[in-house]
């Protein structure tokens, strides 16, 4: 019996990108063997007993010795992607499939013992390799479809076994193509009218997301941080096509539901204070996208700020003012976009109770500035706005509704305006121009000018939180239609440095506690 052999087209993800894979296999008489070479990982190696057993379902056998060679073999393959176009070789090879009805091709997708092809990770990142190197069709998993027909360039074959893909390569099934339209949202947003009271919290988490600012708040327990947090998300206009595919390749290749990005929606991320530093920035074996990745064009909450570790706070500086994260390994040095909007949580005090009305703190002096403390002033310096919220009073949050407000669309509506007058001014967000542009093209008064400075050095503001507080008066004048930033726009954005003047009383000489 003379060797017989087929070539697939495939490829694996390295980061969040995949790189283009050959998979070359040979048949040759003999016992049962099957043999696999180029760097193949744990999942790749388990795939033998995999696609034999899928194959047999198939009407195949495949008893023989196979040789399987995953090109270029310098690339560690670490994914179960690999099942399918394997088993396509495989079949080729044994005369059930014709090798030219390959050569356009691309296969990736996961397989069952019984050959059903179950959604695979990373779909995206496939798809976009299979446009890049110009094949005219890539098959995947059913389920993984919608996903990778967001990719332009290169059309979606979704299937569900093994036997349908050897039946369409045969031309006894037609194939059916996965259209590129927008999947129908099953989001319902959160609304800021459930919120009871709080309006001058309300209003910092408009110009928030308005200018894409990051935001800290800062008040006692239960007064609403996080209620208002999970709102903010849904002021924030619809992911734009272009975004989508950026957000689909994260949260694809990390495995995340990927619903809610084909639907538009902006990714809200809220990891706990025990999560890893590895596990808010990224890494680990792979490396794979942290948290900062997962809410790249959303939003990151981070509730109790102060009780992360410092370390892992601390590496949020970078992301913060690039965008982006590089994560370096032995094997591999990855860059991950994490252009997220921070929104951050925390009490005033270790009990929560330090300024607020109903007074109650017993927390000595030196426990509320440790606590404060563990913020570093370069993270404060890039956090734009932080803001004090108080209690709801008690009547407010008793009294019956009679009318339902409807403010919630209004606010969208005036973050929508907002945000378009600054891409049409400067090609992107107030929060992500450079301090020179800011600096240099802010048009703002003479008595607004003067406002600012006493500020700075009343407050002691670095030259980083000076141009935060000029990007905020800049977004709240777009919020006002105005091109000119004026006393009162400044006097606003310098009262969003509430951190700045509690930091300023709790080293001072005495802790100011307010009577109930």
């Amino acid at each position: 019996m003379l060797d017989m052999f087929a070539t697939v087209h495939s490829s694996c993800v390295v980061g969040l990108d995949a790189l283009p894979v050959q998979v070359e296999l040979t048949v040759r008489s003999g016992n049962r063997k099957f043999t696999v070479l180029g760097l193949g990982g744990t999942a790749v190696r388990e795939s033998r007993d995999r696609i034999v057993s899928a194959l047999e379902h198939s009407g195949f056998d495949a008893s023989q010795e196979i040789l399987v060679n995953l090109a270029p073999a310098e690339v560690k393959k670490e994914s179960a992607a690999f099942d399918l176009p394997i088993a396509v070789a495989l079949a080729c090879a044994l005369g059930g499939v014709p090798q030219q009805a390959l050569h356009d091709l691309a296969f990736c997708g996961e397989l069952s013992l019984t050959g059903e092809v179950k959604e695979t990770p990373g779909i995206t990142a496939h798809a976009v390799a299979a446009a890049q190197q110009n094949r005219k069709v890539i098959v995947v998993p059913e389920a993984s479809g919608a996903e990778a027909a967001v990719v332009q360039g290169v059309r979606v074959l979704g299937v569900r076994t093994l036997s349908q893909v050897i039946r369409i390569l045969n031309g006894r099934e037609e194939p059916r193509y996965h259209a590129s339209s927008p999947q129908q949202s099953r989001y319902e947003p959160k609304s800021f009218d459930d919120v009871v009271g709080q309006n001058a919290a309300k209003r910092a988490l408009t110009i928030a997301a308005a200018g894409a600012h990051n935001l800290l708040m800062i008040g006692p327990p239960g007064c609403g941080k996080s209620m208002l947090a999970e709102r903010l998300a849904s002021l924030l206009p619809p992911l734009s096509s272009t975004e989508v595919l950026e957000v689909l390749r994260i949260h694809s290749i990390a495995g995340q539901p990927t619903e809610p990005i084909l639907s538009g929606v902006r990714p809200f991320r809220t990891p706990h204070y025990v999560i890893s530093d590895v596990g808010l920035i990224g890494g680990g074996l792979g490396p794979r996208p942290g948290e900062i990745s997962l809410a790249h064009r959303g939003v990151l909450f981070l509730d109790e700020f102060p009780e992360f570790r410092r370390t892992t706070v601390e590496s949020l500086r970078s992301p913060l003012e690039v965008g982006w994260v590089q994560v370096a390994r032995a094997r591999a040095s990855v860059h991950f976009p994490s252009r997220f909007q921070l929104i951050a949580a925390m009490n005033p005090c270790p009990c929560g109770r330090f300024g607020s009305k109903g007074g109650g703190c017993r927390c000595p002096h030196y426990a509320i500035r440790d606590y404060i403390a563990k913020l570093s002033q370069p993270i404060l310096d890039r956090i734009d706005m932080h803001v004090e919220l108080e209690s709801v009073e008690v009547e407010d949050l008793v009294a019956p509704r009679v009318t339902k407000t409807s403010q919630h669309e209004s606010l969208a509506e005036a973050v929508r305006v907002a945000r378009e007058r600054q891409i049409s001014r400067y090609g992107t967000l107030n929060n992500e121009i450079s301090d020179g542009v800011i600096r240099d093209t802010a048009t703002i008064t003479a008595g607004a000018r003067d406002l600012l400075t006493q500020a700075i050095k009343r407050l002691g503001m670095s030259a980083r939180g000076y141009v935060r507080v000029l990007r905020v008066a800049r977004t709240i004048a777009d919020l006002a239609g105005s091109d000119l930033i004026d006393e009162e726009t400044v006097a606003e954005a310098i009262s969003y440095r509430s951190l700045d003047r509690l930091s300023n009383l709790v080293h001072g000489a005495q802790v100011v506690r307010r009577a109930g």
